[in-house]
């Protein structure tokens, strides 16, 4: 029995030494291996941990030997087994979750004497075409070298199939959970799954050239917001990105170019990572308040249908507020935890699409609506020209929660 990861042995002696561990795996074949003598007729077992520069192994016996496992992370792909003789941890990474339960199980029985019931592998040196699954990098683009029947190397990190005619995300590349780049460009997808969200290494999603017309609020609250730093969603169908998309924090960079884009998210500003923003050639008319609180080295803008300033502002307030209002206010100023689970949904949905006044507090149905222009220079280093005649400034939309905010602003408005 055999499994195919990155292995770390750590010396428990090390750290009394006062050294420290290189920290870093190295690509290993472990092997489940048993060795019978004259004067030992029980078989023996042992863990054969073999290297591309050690392909002979380092074998580690396992009867009444193993002090721990520890197995918190294994359907991330990590494990480590701590030994007793030598008093090392043998720190197991970047596996396949289910090869690595079933080879820990394994490993379990060799340590209570117990007859493993699968293949045991005797102590021979490992083949070096053995290594080959650990390919990290896989390029397809075009239809005809695209495996039809072989499945993925479970240990790619980056991924292009790219001019494939995919219509849809193949399910086999979402078991490979190495995945730190995926490029589905120039393709025909339509619809993306929820459980891309399950690459929970994921840094790079590019979906430039499809067929796509949403982004799922799904993806927008999955693992996604922790890993993703980079989404390539240029030329498809996109009309407008939910209010969750803002929850993807840890975005750097953004490309939305040749959309259908009517608006963008309200709470943008929530993006505070973001460095590098594109949405050329598409139909905004205005930019949301939050925009202003962007901070980028990169901003394109051109091309889009900004509309012409309102002269006079839209008033919806009301006095009094009423009890929804007043409540939705104090639940979004004071920060107070809300969900489906103890809201009804429609307002859970409310309060995330409130808008935020001037002053930094919010409203929801009672505001004072006003539109003025801003100098993207304010917002970005560096900015492309809105427009043909040199423009750098956008229509801004601003909300006002109050009669008085509205007038200690009125020369913004100007």
């Amino acid at each position: 029995m055999k499994l195919h990861c990155e292995v770390e042995v750590i010396s428990r002696h090390l750290p009394a030494l006062g050294l420290r561990n290189r920290g870093k795996g190295v690509r290993a074949v472990l092997s489940l291996c048993q060795q019978t003598s004259r004067s030992q007729p029980r078989a023996r077992a042992f863990l054969l941990i073999s290297t591309l520069k050690d392909k002979r192994g380092t074998r580690y016996e396992l009867r009444e030997n193993i002090e721990q496992f520890f197995t918190k992370f294994v359907d991330e792909g990590k494990a480590t087994v701590r030994l007793k003789e030598p008093p090392v941890d043998i720190c197991l990474s970047k596996a396949n979750s289910s090869s690595l339960k079933g080879f820990l199980s394994a490993v379990r029985l060799a340590h209570r004497g117990c007859n493993v019931d699968t293949s045991v592998s005797t102590l021979t040196a490992v083949k070096t075409s053995e290594f080959e699954n650990f390919k990290t990098k896989m390029v397809i683009t075009s239809k005809k070298d695209y495996p039809l029947s072989k499945n993925f190397p479970y240990s790619l990190e980056h991924l292009q199939t790219s001019y494939c005619g995919l219509v849809r995300v193949d399910m086999r590349m979402l078991c490979l959970k190495n995945l730190r780049k995926l490029d589905l460009s120039h393709n025909h997808i339509k619809k993306l799954p929820a459980t891309i969200g399950d690459l929970i290494h994921l840094q790079e999603l590019n979906l430039n050239d499809n067929h796509l017309e949403s982004f799922s609020v799904a993806l927008c609250q999955s693992t996604l917001q922790k890993s993703l730093r980079s989404l390539d969603l240029s030329k498809n169908k996109i009309k407008a990105l939910p209010v969750q998309f803002c929850q993807l924090q840890k975005l750097m960079n953004l490309k939305l170019d040749d959309n259908e884009l009517i608006r963008f998210p309200c709470k943008i500003g929530q993006l505070i990572n973001l460095r590098f923003l594109s949405a050329a050639r598409n139909k905004l008319p205005f930019l949301p308040s939050e925009f202003r609180n962007l901070s980028l080295e990169y901003l394109d803008l051109f091309g889009n249908t900004f509309e012409q300033l309102e002269v006079l502002p839209v008033i919806k307030l009301q006095v009094p507020l009423t009890l929804l209002e007043s409540s939705a206010r104090n639940i979004l100023y004071n920060r107070i935890p809300y969900g489906s689970h103890i809201i009804p949904f429609h307002l859970c949905q409310d309060l995330d699409i409130a808008k935020t006044c001037v002053c930094g507090r919010f409203c929801l149905n009672s505001f004072i609506q006003g539109t003025t222009t801003m100098n993207l220079h304010s917002v970005a280093h560096t900015v492309v020209l809105v427009d043909n005649m040199g423009g750098t400034e956008a229509p801004i939309m601003s909300y006002f929660c109050s009669l008085g905010c509205y007038v200690n602003s009125s020369d913004m408005l100007k």
